[in-house]
């Protein structure tokens, strides 16, 4: 029998607050954290907006916040809700063996630094072309090597093993979208077969930089929504034109269950589904059948022994572009079959943006709070029903309803499909 996986403690950054609780009540409130870029000089970009953190300080988490002077908001953020998660958790509390507490994340790459690049490129341009050994005698000059270091996806998960002493399996998968989502299921197997007893699980991102901004927009996936950027997320809506950039980490703690009830832990509920499939398809579309997104949720189904009729509540991938809503509701149809139509979907992304890596940890969150306050976030902006997208998307309210079992989907480019299915602990 695989060992059976709980989550014990929880933490988040994120557009609508740094903290859990203050995240939850803004969703079910229906707040936005979106509005315009200030992390840089967006008025030429086609989308001049995004979904930001506010007022962030790594002080606030840790007593040394100058050893992370040169790491990135990736950094910091998968900290902040690190910090967070571990205190919750009262995991740092235990004689734990070091050697089986791990971490696996799905971060995201730090920023570049644009100005510095910029420099480089005008100061090694001659006649219209780059000189390359110019450009490498600046280079060797300017660029910082502590910063260059820290750009890499997998320091999060470096700097959170020193900070907890955190001995076990260290991993990082940057898999697009679904990134955090795969990394909570990666997590879990490695405490179903024995590797490790806890692991700090969830991702962290921002790609809210000329770099960031310009990729999305030239793949034409931003909403340019200018004039309103609080209803430019629009999930499952007609008028849909994309989606919101956004930044943030949420991250969880995974507890093997005896070890769990052995010291009397809390428990926010079981990570009892885990599915991951490949679409083969396009780098950048999702196959127009919904295959793998449909095999996933099927294969997170099993994972959990669950008919597709039990699923209570659906967190969608829900993005607000074309295309991605209306495969995930063929999909969503596909998999629940004749329970689709009656089963609840919304999309926080409506109100706090794309956290791209990082948005399957905090939306698992949001499926963890669903199942304990028994409430349903809404689908904000949905004003125009689309017949592509049929089903209930809980639009522009928070419901009460009883949720068991949640599905949390998260869908990325490159065609990687990962759907987690949440539990409520019942011994």
């Amino acid at each position: 029998m695989k060992r059976r996986v709980v989550v014990t403690g929880i933490g988040c950054v994120t557009p609508l607050g740094k903290d859990v609780e203050t995240v939850w009540s803004a969703m079910l409130q229906g707040k936005s954290g979106i509005g315009p870029i200030t992390h840089f000089d967006a008025s030429s970009f086609p989308t001049q907006f995004a979904a930001e953190v506010k007022d962030f300080n790594l002080g606030d988490y840790v007593s040394d916040p100058a050893t992370y002077k040169w790491s990135t908001s990736n950094t910091k953020f998968a900290i902040g809700a690190a910090s967070q998660a571990v205190k919750d958790s009262g995991i740092m509390e235990l004689d734990l063996d070091p050697t089986m507490f791990g971490i696996y994340l799905g971060a995201g790459e730090g920023q570049q630094d644009f100005p510095l690049f910029m420099k480089l490129i005008s100061s090694s341009e001659k006649d219209g072309e780059i000189d390359l050994e110019r450009f490498t005698e600046i280079g060797l000059q300017e660029l910082n090597p502590y910063f260059e270091v820290e750009q890499e996806p997998n320091m999060p998960a470096g700097h959170l093993a020193a900070l907890f002493n955190a001995q076990g399996p260290n991993l990082n998968c940057l898999t697009a979208c679904a990134a955090s989502s795969q990394a909570i299921g990666e997590a879990a197997e490695l405490i179903r077969r024995g590797e490790a007893d806890v692991m700090l699980s969830g991702g962290a991102h921002s790609m809210i930089h000329p770099f960031g901004v310009t990729g999305f927009n030239l793949l034409t996936a931003l909403s340019t929504r200018n004039d309103d950027p609080q209803h430019a997320s629009r999930p499952f809506d007609k008028n849909r034109d994309g989606f919101v950039l956004g930044e943030g980490a949420g991250m969880l703690i995974l507890e093997e269950l005896e070890h769990a009830k052995k010291r009397g832990a809390k428990i926010y509920g079981e990570v009892a589904g885990y599915g991951s499939t490949a679409d083969a398809y396009r780098i950048t579309d999702i196959h127009p059948s919904g295959r793998g997104a449909i095999g996933c949720i099927t294969m997170a189904l099993r994972d959990a022994g669950l008919n597709n009729d039990q699923i209570d509540y659906v967190n969608a991938h829900g993005t607000s572009t074309s295309v991605n809503d209306k495969v995930e509701t063929m999909a969503i149809k596909g998999a629940l079959g004749a329970a689709a139509p009656k089963t609840p979907v919304s999309s926080i992304k409506s109100m706090m943006g794309h956290l791209i890596a990082a948005a399957g940890s905090v939306e698992a969150i949001t499926c963890l709070m669903a199942i304990r306050d028994n409430m349903l976030p809404p689908t904000m902006n949905y004003e125009t029903p689309d017949p592509d997208c049929d089903l209930d998307y809980v639009p522009n309210a928070a419901r009460e309803a009883e949720v068991n079992f949640a599905l949390s989907n998260s869908f990325g480019f490159g065609g990687q499909n990962v759907s987690l299915i949440l539990r409520k602990f019942s011994g």
